[in-house]
């Protein structure tokens, strides 16, 4: 287990508080979406570099809040030539940043293709290999399969909710099929992660932010998906919903 502790207090964030955070959070995203599209349209960058990129800007967010990160369990070695999806719970805007700070590797999120049409923000992402999946349209579906199939052979790991939208009080949303259809197309590692206590830190389709507030990540035993066919799809999200609430525990929304 390993404390990242960025914050000791827990309050709620008045109105400027609030503010400056939003400013902040933009202004960070911003900053660091320009150094990637600036470093792409000199040939300067490279994983290695939009890695660092990440982790910078996951821990400027949350410095911002103040929040403390404990991580437990045991991380894949994610360099062993396999295919990797973290299947995440998702109950905050911060999830992403706490997953690339508290987890190692070239980890990118599976996004929305709506994200990609934000003027900055989408540029970057597709210059930084964040994949999306289109699978309203079969032939950018395959493309797009393919395109991510390479992308974790050549190392790159997925980030993807499997709930596909925000929890309110942590507890598990109904999943969605489409990250685990590209789980058992690509023959994926699946690790389930459980973030706890981050629906408290700016809780779904609210303004409101609690500084100083305990998050705790919990890295839960891999699930191989090579060999497996459309017909174990079932039975695959049942295993990482199980194991998803195993690590949350009793109740994430107390």
């Amino acid at each position: 287990m390993k404390r990242l502790n960025l914050s000791p207090l827990t309050e709620s964030a008045t109105l400027l508080r609030r503010a400056a955070v939003v400013l902040g959070s933009v202004g960070l995203t911003a900053l660091y979406s320009l150094l990637v599209l600036l470093r792409a349209l000199f040939g300067k960058l490279d994983r290695r570099i939009v890695d660092k990129y990440c982790r910078e800007w996951s821990t400027a967010l949350l410095k911002l809040v103040r929040t403390s990160l404990t991580v437990c369990g045991e991380v894949p070695d994610f360099n062993d030539g396999r295919r990797y999806i973290i299947m995440s719970t998702h109950a905050s805007h911060y999830d992403i940043p706490v997953s690339f700070v508290s987890l190692p590797g070239s980890i990118r999120m599976l996004a929305k293709k709506e994200l990609f049409k934000i003027p900055l923000l989408g540029q970057a992402m597709a210059a930084a290999e964040f994949p999306s999946i289109d699978r309203s349209n079969r032939q950018n579906a395959v493309r797009d399969l393919d395109r991510a199939r390479a992308m974790m052979e050549s190392g790159i790991v997925l980030w993807a909710a499997p709930e596909g939208t925000r929890s309110p009080d942590g507890n598990l949303l109904p999943f969605k099929k489409g990250c685990f259809h590209l789980a058992l197309d690509t023959e994926a590692v699946i690790v389930p992660v459980a973030i706890r206590g981050i629906h408290r830190v700016l809780p779904a389709r609210s303004m409101q932010i609690n500084l100083g507030q305990p998050v705790d990540v919990r890295v839960g035993t891999p699930i191989d998906t090579a060999g497996k066919s459309k017909e174990d799809l079932a039975g695959v999200m049942e295993e990482v919903r199980q194991r998803l609430e195993e690590l949350l525990g009793d109740g994430e929304a107390g």
